[in-house]
């Protein structure tokens, strides 16, 4: 009954499914051979990677002419809105051909991804506006309470008779405590948490919880995001300098979920802090405060 991974074949919600981490995910869903909601605030960007993904689909055909069913459907939907969220697991429902509401069970999804985020940062606590604080944590940490709020029970339900999963997309932010971004920080150390705490819950249900926590993936996430000038230049340097593809970090992410192990940490600088962090935490917050000064007078 359980010899089947959590990620091939599935149904799949992927949220900010627009662009970067999120397009990522919802194209390995379909090469997997899954199908996928592609959730977005931006329902052009999602449509961009629905047809990416049909582009990719056609493209494996050897024949033109034939006809294929759709794997991928676009959404709108803002994941700080907890309406917005129920109204994403009950159109998932009718396209997968569950039952809105998931209240007896009987859900269609087997895989969501609590992927959508902004960016934030460039400002000392107390400078940082509330306006900004109350945009970051309306996205980054309610976006993602309300999707496992409306989606953990269905899965939980489900997951005694076939294994599921829930990916939280958190960030080495969630424990690298690094200067100047306190916003950010505080809604991926509390994405971070809500998953650990999730995930034993879960132990023994069926349902797997994971949590990445990338250091820089290639995204549009400091381009989008309410970054001052400075830090958004030292931001786009680093992405230049260190970032991975999110292609790679999506593939160990599912793999990850399918071997039920709950962190991800996919670069060697996110290991290193974490470590660090743990074993010298005074050295490594003098460190940090150290090295953001130097970087604010170089940038």
């Amino acid at each position: 009954m359980f010899g089947k991974k959590i990620s091939k074949g599935a149904n799949a919600v992927v949220t900010g499914a627009g662009s970067g981490i999120g397009r990522a995910f919802a194209l390995e869903i379909v090469r997997r051979g899954g199908r996928v909601v592609c959730a977005d605030i931006n329902i052009e960007r999602a449509q961009e990677t629905v047809d990416l993904i049909m582009d990719m689909v056609a493209g494996k055909m050897k024949n033109p002419d034939l006809v294929f069913v759709e794997q991928a459907w676009a959404v709108k939907c803002d994941v700080s809105k907890l309406k917005d969220v129920q109204a994403l697991a009950d159109k998932a429902e009718r396209i997968f051909g569950g039952t809105e509401g998931g209240t007896d069970g009987d859900t269609a999804i087997d895989l969501v991804v609590n992927n959508a985020g902004v960016g934030a940062g460039g400002k000392p606590v107390g400078e940082t506006t509330i306006d900004d604080w109350k945009w970051t944590i309306g996205v980054n940490l309610w976006g993602v309470i309300h999707g496992c709020h409306v989606f953990a029970p269905r899965l939980r339900k489900k997951g005694a008779a076939k294994k599921c999963g829930i990916i939280n997309v958190a960030s080495t932010a969630s424990f690298a405590a690094a200067p100047l971004m306190s916003a950010y920080n505080v809604t991926k150390a509390g994405a971070l948490a809500l998953s650990e705490t999730l995930a034993a819950e879960m132990a023994g249900t069926g349902v797997n919880v994971t949590a990445l926590c990338p250091t820089f993936v290639k995204t549009n996430i400091a381009k989008d995001g309410r970054i001052d000038a400075a830090s958004s230049k030292f931001a786009n340097k680093l992405m230049e300098w260190t970032g991975v593809s999110a292609d790679g970090v999506v593939k160990e992410t599912l793999n990850a979920l399918d071997k039920g192990q709950l962190y991800v940490l996919p670069q060697l600088d996110a290991r290193m802090i974490w470590r660090m962090k743990r074993l010298m935490p005074r050295s490594y917050t003098r460190g940090a405060g150290l090295l953001a000064r130097v970087a604010a007078k170089a940038f």
